[in-house]
This record gives structure tokens, C-alpha cells and sequence, in this order.
């Protein structure tokens, strides 16, 4: 995630102390936990709701959909209100709606919830992401970034097999209410560990910016290829508890052993991804990442295809591994791209903007996907996945050699 805002120089009487950031990743944890969580507990949220998995999966759709319309839109509107106040509210809201989900009473009341659940974390995330860096010395900023951001690294790593475990062993229900608990400690953290009247002076990017940013022809491309990179993962992501049932016969605490893998080969790619594209380039990093990825959801088609239950786990796990790494080295690397393209000045709002076109794309996705496994060809959402993540190596290669053209002309 990014900052939607141009950062300010640090306040006065700011604390050197990392206190308020851990704080800050809480709640990037909560929401990072109630995004990634529902995909290994849909087939059983669909189960106990009376509805099938591709129409629990418009869970899914409507969550992504509503942060990605809603996070610019919230966060330009709000830019007069003072950030302690703000993020405060976004968590309390954050933990109300999760104790609503928790006690929703069937699929709409849990729809509704889902939506209210996405516009709090969509005015959260930025804005905490903006309070970071005012909260250190310049020299400081992007350990802050990377602290904050660190809470959604972890909850790719975590959120989905401790998901399933706890939906297993108690209920869907109780996911929920673990990710209020957590919600609610970050609340008291923000609380006591934010100063008063930090980040008053901080801009915030208009509606205005925002849409001169996006209409930059290389800036668009670059979001274009976010989305569907982000749109491949989704498709897949979405219903792999599925896939991982009628594939390779795994079921409950299981799925959560391998989403766990899942998890840990994303944060890996996560952390390796940035680190390798300072090293060598992220041009390096975006082309051989996405190329692995679709090597990656091929080969779960082939394995579905190909391979009886009692043989698939092994490859099946292997394949999700390279899908972990490969996946998520590659979003690093892209902001990356973004800044370079974007220049130091408009990076925060065209980052902004990547963050949302990654949750339209994780939208669009679960969409994908749940057309997909309506028709009956859980089999086939790899070859969606891959169609799509195609698109967006096809896009990044287009725009890089428009780059070049213009270099070269220059």
C-alpha cells in the first residue's frame, strides 16, 4: 500500500520512538486479515449461508470493489479533518463492522457488512500510511513505510490459514471476531500512542490531482498492468479452497497448511522483490515475476487435469510456492516503476492509485473467477488466472518499449 498524500516534514516534538508506527501496522494487519482471510473459508461461509461458492464469492467483489471506488474518494474528502481523529474513527468503524459480520444473520446483512468493512479500511489504509512518514525525521520515511506496510505483509502471510484453522475449529463466525479484537487494540494503541494535532499540516492529494496523475498515457499503463496482474491473482486466489476440494481432495485444517505456504512464499516475494529491484532494475524484476506466475496457474491446470488426487498435493504445493513468490515479488518492483515513472513529486498520488487499481483488479477477479466455477471448471480458473496475467505482461512490455522509443528519439 501507499501514501495518498505528499508528505510534510516531520512535526515538532514528533517521537523517535517506533511505538505509534507499530500501532499504525495493527490496524494495516486488521484490514490486511479481513481482506485475505475469506478465501479459505468461503466454501464453508457458502455452506452455512444456503448459497453457492461463486455467489459467496460477490463477498469478495463487493469488499475490493467498494475500497478500490471508495479509499481516493474518502481520502480526498476527509483531507481537512485532523489525521489522529480520523484514523481513529476509520478503526473504531473498522471494528464495528467486523462485530456486524460477525453477527450477521445471512448473506446480505453480511454483504452490507463486508461493504462497510471496505469503506473504513479504504480511508484507514492511506491515511496511516500518510502519518507514517510525517511521524519521523525525513531520513527516516521509508523504514516507517516499510514498518507500516509490514502489518499487510504479514497478513498475507498469516490471515488466510489462520482463517481457516479458526473457521475449522470454531466457526467462519469467529474470524470475524478475532480481526475486532485486533481492531480494537489497534484502536486503544492509536489512542494512546498517537500525539495530538500530528499530521495537521499534512496535504492531502484532491480528487483533481489524482485524475491529472492517472491521465499521464505511461502512468496509465503502468495501472493498467497492475490491474491485471492483480485480476489473474484474484481470479485464482478466490476459489482456490475450492480448487484445493474437488483437485486434490484436501479439505478444512489442511487448506489452511497450504494457504499457509502460500502465504510465506508471498511475503518472501514481497520482502525479495523490492530488494532485488534496487539491486538490478525492476524492469528485472516485473517480466521474469509475471512469466513465473503464469507458469505457476498453467501447471495447477495441467495437475487438475492430469494427475489423480493422491498424486496432485506435492506439485499442487509447488506450484503454489513458485505462485507466492513470483506473484507478489512483482508488486514492489511495480511501485517501483511507478515512482521512476511518476517523479518523486507526483509518486504518493500515482501509488494511491495503484493501491486501487489493485483492489479493482482483485474485484474484477473474484468476478472472473466466479463465473468460472459456476460453469462447473474449477479446473479451468488457472487458465483465466493466466490469461489475464498474460495481458498484463503484454501491457508492461508495450509500455517498455515505448520507453525505449522515446529514449532513443530524446
Amino acid at each position: 500500500m501507499s501514501t495518498s498524500s505528499t508528505l510534510s516534514p516531520a512535526p515538532a516534538g514528533a517521537s523517535g520512538s517506533n511505538a505509534p508506527l507499530y500501532w499504525l501496522a495493527l490496524g494495516t494487519f486488521a484490514v490486511g486479515a479481513e481482506g485475505f482471510m475469506i478465501a479459505g473459508i468461503l466454501p464453508t461461509v457458502a455452506r452455512d449461508l444456503g448459497v453457492s461458492v461463486a455467489v459467496a464469492g460477490q463477498l469478495v467483489v463487493a469488499f475490493t470493489a467498494a475500497y478500490a471506488l471508495s479509499s481516493p474518494i474518502l481520502t480526498a474528502l476527509t483531507g481537512a479533518i485532523n489525521r489522529r481523529g480520523l484514523l481513529i474513527g476509520a478503526m473504531t468503524a473498522f471494528t464495528l463492522a467486523n462485530l456486524l459480520a460477525w453477527q450477521a444473520t445471512g448473506y446480505w446483512s453480511l454483504m452490507t457488512a463486508r461493504i462497510l468493512l471496505a469503506f473504513a479500511a479504504g480511508l484507514y489504509v492511506p491515511n496511516a500510511m500518510a502519518l507514517a512518514g510525517a511521524l519521523v525525521a525525513p531520513e527516516r520515511r521509508g523504514s516507517a513505510l516499510a514498518l507500516v506496510s509490514g502489518g499487510i505483509t504479514v497478513a498475507v502471510a498469516l490471515a488466510a490459514p489462520l482463517g481457516t484453522v479458526i473457521a475449522d475449529k470454531l466457526s467462519w463466525r469467529m474470524t470475524f471476531a478475532g480481526v475486532a479484537i485486533l481492531a480494537a487494540l489497534a484502536t486503544i494503541g492509536l489512542l494512546r500512542g498517537l500525539p495530538h494535532g500530528i499530521g495537521a499540516n499534512l496535504p492531502v492529494a484532491s480528487l483533481r490531482e489524482r485524475v491529472m496523475a492517472a491521465r499521464d498515457p505511461a502512468v496509465l499503463r503502468a495501472l493498467l498492468t497492475t490491474l491485471l496482474w492483480a485480476t489473474g491473482a484474484y481470479a485464482m486466489y478466490t476459489y482456490f479452497a475450492l480448487y484445493l476440494n474437488q483437485v486434490t481432495g484436501i479439505h478444512g485444517t489442511h487448506v489452511g497448511y497450504v494457504l499457509f505456504a502460500w502465504g510465506i512464499s508471498a511475503a518472501i516475494g514481497v520482502m525479495a522483490g523490492g530488494k532485488i529491484a534496487d539491486r538490478v532494475g525492476f524492469q528485472r524484476v516485473t517480466g521474469p515475476a509475471l512469466m513465473f506466475l503464469i507458469a505457476a496457474f498453467l501447471t495447477l491446470v495441467a495437475i487438475a487435469y492430469l494427475l489423480p488426487p493422491n498424486v496432485a498435493v506435492l506439485p499442487v504445493f509447488v506450484s503454489v510456492i513458485v505462485w507466492g513468490i513470483a506473484g507478489w515479488a512483482f508488486y514492489p518492483a511495480q511501485q517501483t516503476n511507478l515512482i521512476h515513472i511518476a517523479g518523486i513529486k507526483l509518486a504518493p498520488i500515482a501509488l494511491s492509485l495503484n493501491a486501487s487499481f489493485m483492489y479493482l483488479g482483485f474485484s474484477l477477479g473474484a468476478s472472473a473467477g466466479a463465473i468460472t466455477v459456476a460453469d462447473g471448471s474449477v479446473r479451468n480458473l488457472g487458465l483465466v488466472a493466466a490469461a489475464f496475467v498474460i495481458g498484463a505482461l503484454l501491457m508492461k512490455r508495450s509500455a517498455a518499449r515505448r520507453t525505449a522509443a522515446r529514449a532513443s528519439a530524446a
